[in-house]
C-alpha cells in the first residue's frame, strides 16, 4: 500500500476525532478572540468557545460563505498579523472582488504534506518526474502540487498551463512519469498529441492528478485510454487550503479528505441541516490546523456525500463522493436541477462524439430552453447525413431520459468548441432571470 504518513491516513477513528476536538476548540478560540468578524457573528448567536464541548457542537458555529469573504477583502478574516503571512493567494475573482487567502510559514508546511499524502496515493515517489500543467500565479493549484511534489523528494516539471505543443514535447523528452492539471487539459493534451503524430507508447506516464472541475467517471476512462495512465482525482478549494483538500487512492471509491486538517460536513443546502452519512448535500469545512486564514464551516456550494466506513486501501480517513455540481452551477430548468455532469455522462457513454460540449440555457416565450451542442468525431463527421440525423436523436432520446425535460441537441464539427487550458466554461446561460 501506498501511504505518506500511515499513522494519521489509517488512524482508528476515535484517536482521530480527540485530535480533530482538541485542534477545532484552539481553532474556535483563536478566531473568536483575533478575528472580530467571527467574535461578531458568534456573539449574534450567543455562543462563546467554551460552548464546544464535543465535535456534535460544530453545527452550533455560524457558516462562513464566499461574500464573508469579499465583505472582509482583504485581509478581514486573517487570523494573524500581516508580518506573519509569507504568502497570499487570490481566486480569480470573475463576479465580484477575487477571495483572498493568506498563509503562515506552517500552513505551508500543512499545505505540501497533505499535498505529500495525495501523490503518494497516485503512485509518485522520489522518483517521480511530475509535470504541472495547473497554473501558477495567484491560482493555487500550480503552487501547491508543486510544493507537494517537492516534499516526496520527485523531480518537478514547474511548466504550467499553455504551451500544449511544448508541454507534449517536454512530456517526451524529459520523461514525465506523472501529469497534473485539469482534466478537461488532458483530453486536450491527449488530442494535440494525435495532431502531432505523437503515439502514447513515445510517453513514459503512468499516472495523473486531475482536479479544478468536476468530471465524470466516463471521462476518466477516456483520459485513461487516451494517455495510457491511472487517472486519480484530487479535490481542493483555494479558500480551505487549494489542492490537497482530498485525493484518490489506487481503489477510487472516493477521495479520501485530510479531515486531521480539514473537518467536513454534508448539509442540506436550503435549510442549512447537517445530514447524516451517505446523504448527497453541500459539503462544508472548517480548517482546524490553519493559522492565516481559519474558516469556520465553510460552505464550498459542492454537492457530494461522504463514507466513513475504512477503504480497502487500509486508511480510515473519511472519503467523498466525486463531486456531481454544484449549488451554483447548477441550472434549474423548467424547475428540474441540471449539472453539467449529468449530461456529459450521457455523452461519453455514447463513444461517437467527442467529450467536448457546450450547454446553452435560454428563455423563449417565458419557457426556458436547454440547447446542447455536442462535438462529433472526425469518422462520424464525414459520414452521410443520415447517420448524423439519427446519432442527433439517439443522444437527445438519451439526454431527456438521464434530466426528465425535453433539450435541444445540435451537432458540430469536431474542433469547433472552444478549448480551455484552465476550467472548462460548459454552461452560457443567455436567460435575463
Amino acid at each position: 500500500m501506498r501511504y505518506w504518513d500511515e499513522h494519521i491516513e489509517c488512524m482508528d477513528r476515535s484517536t482521530l476525532q480527540e485530535i480533530q476536538f482538541k485542534r477545532l476548540v484552539e481553532t474556535v478560540k483563536r478566531v473568536y478572540t483575533s478575528v472580530p468578524y467571527y467574535r461578531k457573528k458568534m456573539q449574534e448567536r450567543g455562543i462563546i468557545p467554551e460552548d464546544i464541548k464535543s465535535l456534535d457542537d460544530l453545527k452550533k458555529l455560524p457558516f462562513t460563505t464566499k461574500q464573508d469573504l469579499r465583505e472582509n477583502y482583504p485581509y478581514g478574516l486573517f487570523a494573524v498579523p500581516l508580518s506573519e503571512i509569507v504568502r497570499i493567494h487570490a481566486s480569480s475573482g470573475t463576479t465580484g472582488k477575487p477571495t483572498v487567502v493568506g498563509y503562515t510559514k506552517h500552513d505551508i508546511g500543512i499545505w505540501s504534506e497533505v499535498m505529500a499524502r495525495t501523490l503518494v496515493a497516485a503512485g509518485a515517489d522520489k522518483h517521480s518526474f511530475v509535470q504541472i500543467a495547473y497554473g501558477y500565479g495567484l491560482f493555487t493549484g500550480g503552487l501547491g502540487v508543486h510544493y507537494g511534489a517537492e516534499r516526496i523528494g520527485a523531480s518537478v516539471i514547474p511548466i504550467s498551463s499553455g504551451n500544449t505543443r511544448r508541454q507534449i514535447q517536454l512530456m517526451v523528452d524529459f520523461g514525465t512519469t506523472v501529469l497534473a492539471c485539469t482534466p478537461s487539459y488532458a483530453l486536450y493534451l491527449a488530442e494535440t498529441m494525435e495532431e502531432m503524430g505523437i503515439d502514447k507508447s513515445q510517453l513514459k506516464l503512468k499516472s495523473g492528478v486531475f482536479g479544478a472541475e468536476p468530471w465524470s467517471e466516463n471521462m476518466r476512462k477516456e483520459i485513461e485510454l487516451k494517455l495510457n495512465i491511472k487517472a486519480y482525482d484530487i479535490y481542493g478549494l483555494s479558500e480551505i487550503i487549494g489542492p490537497g483538500v482530498s485525493f484518490e487512492c489506487e481503489y477510487q471509491c472516493g477521495m479520501h479528505i485530510n479531515e486531521d486538517h480539514f473537518l467536513p460536513e454534508i448539509i442540506n443546502p436550503e435549510t442549512g441541516e447537517v445530514l447524516g452519512e451517505g446523504e448527497y448535500g453541500e459539503l462544508v469545512f472548517t480548517t482546524i490546523t490553519k493559522e492565516g486564514l481559519p474558516l469556520i464551516r465553510y460552505r464550498t456550494r459542492d454537492i457530494t456525500t461522504l463514507h466513513y466506513d475504512r477503504c480497502k486501501c487500509g486508511r480510515t480517513l473519511v472519503r467523498m463522493e466525486k463531486v456531481i455540481g454544484r449549488t451554483d452551477d447548477m441550472i434549474i430548468i423548467r424547475g428540474v436541477n441540471v449539472f453539467p455532469s449529468q449530461i456529459e455522462s450521457v455523452l461519453l457513454e455514447m463513444g461517437e462524439v467527442e467529450p467536448h460540449y457546450q450547454l446553452i440555457v435560454d428563455r423563449v416565450n417565458n419557457l426556458d430552453v436547454l440547447e446542447v451542442l455536442v462535438e462529433v468525431s472526425e469518422r462520424m463527421f464525414s459520414d452521410e447525413v443520415k447517420k448524423l440525423e439519427q446519432l442527433e436523436k439517439k443522444i437527445t432520446k438519451a439526454i431527456e431520459e438521464t434530466l426528465g425535460i425535453s433539450v435541444k441537441v445540435r451537432l458540430v464539427e469536431p474542433k469547433t468548441l472552444e478549448r480551455s487550458e484552465g476550467k472548462a466554461k460548459r454552461v452560457i446561460d443567455k436567460r435575463k432571470i
